[in-house]
């Protein structure tokens, strides 16, 4: 178990460096406000996606049920 004057430190999400998690930063889990604002952008402006698996072009869109 972590003592509260233990400091931990994580990867930077975005840039991969090092940064301290913990109340000292205020930007956690990031390592700056830079890094922060970068992924917060990315976010939205929708860069963050999940793949899908569209269906063929010639399959039919919609409720099977209204086809």
């Amino acid at each position: 178990m972590r003592t509260a004057t233990e400091t931990r430190i994580v990867t930077c999400p975005c840039c991969g460096g090092k940064s301290v998690y913990g109340p000292a930063n205020a930007f956690r889990p990031f390592c700056s406000e830079r890094c922060k604002n970068m992924d917060l952008g990315a976010w939205a402006s929708e860069s963050f996606r999940l793949p899908t698996e569209a269906p063929p072009d010639d399959q039919v869109f919609g409720d099977a049920k209204l086809q």
